[in-house]
């Protein structure tokens, strides 16, 4: 469903994503709010593992948005992930997941797609 196309949703949903609460030893570095997903370059801390750091992100924004949801389910179950390696520029990666709504076509400039935001801007 793309829930993340009503602006209230998506800003609740925006929220979150600076909550303390939301990451635990966790830090997001970039992240953007597609109309039916989510796309996040997370940084892991020492506690939790990303199976943990998503169950908790997940679970936070169905919270805030369950009076939006009415029973429908928000994420499907599980997650996909890649590991980024050592000697990958982590600013690259950043750029190619907040650029993800350029690919698909929703905005022709970055700045004006406002579900996003990344540590190094």
């Amino acid at each position: 469903m793309p829930w993340f196309l009503d602006p209230d949703v998506a800003r609740l949903a925006c929220r979150q994503m600076i909550e303390p609460m939301t990451w635990g030893d966790a830090r997001p570095l970039g992240w953007v709010f597609m109309p039916d997903h989510w796309h996040g370059l997370v940084e892991l801390g020492p506690r939790d593992d990303l199976s943990c750091v998503m169950n908790r992100f997940k679970a936070r924004i169905s919270k805030q948005l369950c009076r939006h949801l009415q029973g429908d389910r928000l994420w499907c179950r599980g997650f996909h992930d890649r590991a980024i390696r050592r000697e990958e520029d982590v600013r690259a990666v950043a750029r190619y997941v907040v650029g993800n709504p350029l690919r698909a076509g929703l905005v022709a400039q970055l700045g004006d797609y406002p579900y996003w935001d990344c540590v190094w801007l």
